[in-house]
């Protein structure tokens, strides 16, 4: 439950309460989490009270509507401490509540967003197969009409929060007859529901305390009401509000994640004296972090920019993609050369760029790999040029027809 102190603060008090908390709390709760190999409950009941479960839930479902430029603001705070934190939130914020609130009934609506809000409905978005990643439109999973139910056949791998979700947003095919995205639907499945089971991975390279996990469903009934939205064949047009919102949440974690490292490194630099004086005065430190800084700077712009269109009215899914190209590789850059500006530190002991530098790696391949989004924005280009000659969500001003 959202403390009521927290529901009545504007948005920039709101941000220095989770910056405070972030500083006095996450960060220092890092060795604990790694020492238990999960976030400790108390954290999570913390994030809950906190309102970190409904930043993006609107405020007549319980949550607490902040715009996505607010959202993002937010994300570049608390994802300065480790982004294993935000993984045990960030498919109610974004993947499954937007889908939710965009293509849900307003029963389904009514039902499972306050509840999402409030940290006491965890979802996990249910879409990955072992033969359609980000072939999503060839998943195997069936979804079988039966009267009242639906019987749904087959396995999820790589799902964020399998194993501690209450509900699931799955993604069937409905129609055997429809290879391609149109035979796909979408269900709200109860994680307790008969016929279900998890599984994790024996190891994680990254992430390693909130481990993605395998669902299996096997004859599990599911009402018909739990069609998201009641209408068949949309299962993939309502996953994209929540990936689009998603992979704009991980342009913003990898921002928040490149600025701990910065500081977390030069501040060791500053402090480490070698060839008579501090690291940090070397002319080639200087070179590797200013490089460092003009690259974190430019995915904050983008992601910032990206946000602001989104607040407009409009989704640029273009410039949202090729933010969380960008950043994630960003991210992974700035990693690799805080680790080596570390030396002996960034490989032995228990300084935290390296545990850092081993989770951003993951955020290449989350919502979308990164070649996937090369080949998906040429794409796009070339599409664009073809048709009027620039590109796609283009800044370029364009010349006025005559009359």
């Amino acid at each position: 439950m959202i403390d009521p102190a927290v529901e009545g603060l504007g948005f920039e008090e709101y941000l220095q309460r989770i910056a405070e908390f972030t500083d006095t709390e996450l960060i220092p709760s890092e060795p604990e989490m790694v020492a238990d190999g999960a976030v400790p409950q108390h954290i999570v009941e913390r994030m809950a009270r906190l309102g970190l479960f409904a930043v993006s839930i609107p405020r007549r479902y319980g949550g607490l509507e902040w715009s996505m430029s607010q959202q993002v603001r937010l994300t570049f705070e608390f994802t300065r401490a480790s982004c294993v934190y935000r993984s045990r939130f960030s498919t109610v914020i974004g993947l499954c509540s937007q889908a939710i609130l965009d293509h849900g009934t307003e029963d389904q609506r009514r039902r499972l967003l306050p509840a999402m809000a409030a940290g006491e409905l965890v979802t996990a978005f249910a879409l990955t197969e072992a033969e359609a990643g980000s072939d999503a439109a060839h998943l195997a999973t069936t979804a079988t009409r039966q009267g009242e139910n639906y019987v749904i056949e087959g396995e999820k791998r790589y799902i964020t929060n399998a194993a501690w979700a209450d509900a699931f947003l799955v993604f069937a095919r409905t129609d055997p007859n429809e290879p391609g995205a149109e035979g796909i639907s979408a269900f709200i499945v109860d994680a307790q529901s008969p016929g279900i089971s998890t599984a994790l991975p024996e190891m994680m390279n990254g992430h390693a305390e909130a481990p993605v996990g395998e669902i299996f469903f096997r004859n599990t009934r599911v009402p018909a009401g739990n069609l998201l939205g009641g209408i068949e064949g949309r299962g993939l047009t309502q996953a994209l509000r929540g990936i689009n919102h998603a992979r704009l949440h991980v342009a913003a974690t990898c921002v928040g994640q490149a600025t701990r490292m910065l500081e977390e490194t030069t501040a060791y630099l500053d402090r480490r004296h070698q060839f008579g004086g501090p690291l940090s005065e070397l002319g080639a430190v200087q070179a590797e972090l200013g490089r460092s800084f003009a690259e974190l700077e430019a995915g904050r712009s983008m992601t910032l920019d990206c946000a602001q269109a989104f607040d407009a009215g409009d989704i640029p899914r273009h410039r949202i993609a090729a933010a969380k190209l960008y950043c994630s590789e960003m991210a992974s850059r700035v990693a690799d050369r805080c680790v080596q500006l570390l030396g002996g530190a960034g490989i032995v002991g228990p300084h935290p760029v390296p545990r850092m530098w081993r989770d951003v790696r993951a955020l290449r391949i989350y919502e979308g790999s990164s070649p996937v989004h090369e080949r998906n924005l040429a794409k796009a280009m070339i599409k664009q040029v073809g048709m009027d000659g620039t590109l796609p969500d283009s800044f370029r001003v364009t010349r006025r027809k005559s009359a």
